[in-house]
């Protein structure tokens, strides 16, 4: 499979008329337990004998690699203005160059699509950044178009479920304070029993108006109480037990009409083979002197549990709940929202997911993010994830 797919994937992105006169494409070799490819055979690697397109880089391996999520979606399936849609809500195409002696230091590039509220479909460069491993004890770096320090360990610790929705600090049902990349520097320190990331960036993230006004400190601090923060764990095989302190302090944002903006919070996450449980508390304080009170104000917490079960752990079923309440919108109103997500899942192989799952979205006194009128809305979506 993945010999196919590299071969398609150098197909589409090569230009042919760049290897005229070539007589012979130079074989290619993958490594059978990384997936990277090499122009030299070696340890471990075989030939990629589909790959009649030559790959030429400057680097001593690439690795490509791809995530979809591709839906189908009834919106108030009980109501007369119910709507279906089919839709893709993101697809990344993901390359990694590893320029360096150390395998774990490389160049990593990530491109998303989406879908703007004309129907027009975008790309973003969501990721583009060198990573340079221990730059200090226990700690590598990330400098570019980075991560931001919480979005990314929530994903992968804590809410396995994002193609069906955002974390809770991302969401716009919820309490949708920032989001997962923006330009800067990140500082990823990994030990048995502590993890962390602090860093500096723009603060207006990948996709916003950067003002150039303020810089942003941003941070996650985790203890890792089963003495496993330092190993890549596996939500199905490992236990562990994570508790961290995280936010950020962003001076002069223009998000926030260049003041300053901060929210911080505090997160617990328990899981085992057979059980994930998890929650969460945020707390935004942005009041700034201009006529209107930020929207970002606001308090709210968020809890979320996986029952995994069969032979493999193949199945799971899912259940999500966000609250916050924000101070103030921009129209000076308060208001309070409520978001319940629920599903069951199947692992069909270790390329596939599949998900059934609902969100019912209920703001209180009609008023959402933004100040926005917003009803009661029950959305059925079933989910194709896909991993290559």
């Amino acid at each position: 499979m993945k010999n196919v797919a590299l071969s398609a994937l150098a197909s589409l992105v090569m230009t042919p008329s760049l290897f005229a006169g070539y007589a012979e494409a130079p074989s290619l070799y993958t490594d059978t337990a990384t997936g990277q490819v090499f122009t030299t055979p070696g340890a471990n690697r075989i030939a990629m004998t589909s790959a009649k397109t030559p790959v030429f880089s400057k680097a001593s391996s690439l690795k490509f690699s791809g995530v979809h999520y591709l839906g189908f979606v009834s919106s108030n399936p009980d109501k007369s203005d119910s709507t279906t849609y089919f839709e893709t809500r993101r697809n990344y195409f993901q390359v990694k160059a590893y320029l360096f002696d150390d395998p774990k230091s490389y160049l990593r590039t990530t491109f998303a699509t989406h879908q703007d509220e004309t129907g027009d479909w975008k790309v973003r460069l969501k990721y583009a950044y060198l990573f340079l491993n221990e730059v200090l004890p226990y700690t590598g770096v990330e400098f570019g178009q980075v991560h931001r320090p919480w979005i990314d360990y929530e994903e992968h610790q804590s809410w396995f479920m994002r193609s069906i929705s955002k974390v809770y600090v991302e969401a716009s049902e919820a309490s949708h304070l920032t989001n997962s990349a923006d330009l800067g520097v990140n500082f990823k320190t990994k030990t048995d029993y502590f993890t962390s990331e602090l860093g500096l960036f723009n603060g207006e993230g990948y996709h916003g108006d950067e003002s150039g006004a303020g810089n942003s400190l941003e941070w996650r601090l985790t203890a890792a109480a089963m003495g496993n923060g330092a190993t890549k764990r596996k939500p199905k095989k490992d236990t562990y037990f994570d508790a961290s302190f995280f936010g950020q302090y962003n001076m002069d944002s223009s998000k926030n009409e260049d003041q300053t903006y901060m929210f911080y919070g505090l997160h617990a996450v328990y899981n085992m083979p057979s059980l994930l449980i998890s929650a969460q508390y945020i707390t935004a304080d942005n009041d700034n002197d201009l006529s209107d009170t930020s929207q970002y104000n606001g308090s709210g917490f968020s809890i979320n549990g996986t029952y995994r079960f069969g032979d493999h752990k193949e199945y799971s079923v899912l259940g999500r709940y966000d609250n916050w309440t924000a101070e103030k919108t921009v129209s000076g109103e308060e208001y309070e929202t409520n978001s319940y997500i629920y599903g069951l899942t199947w692992q069909q192989n270790k390329n596939v997911k599949w998900l059934l799952s609902g969100q019912t979205y209920d703001p209180k006194d009609g008023k959402s993010y933004k100040g926005k009128d917003a009803e009661k809305r029950t959305d059925v979506l079933v989910t194709a994830e896909v991993h290559w």
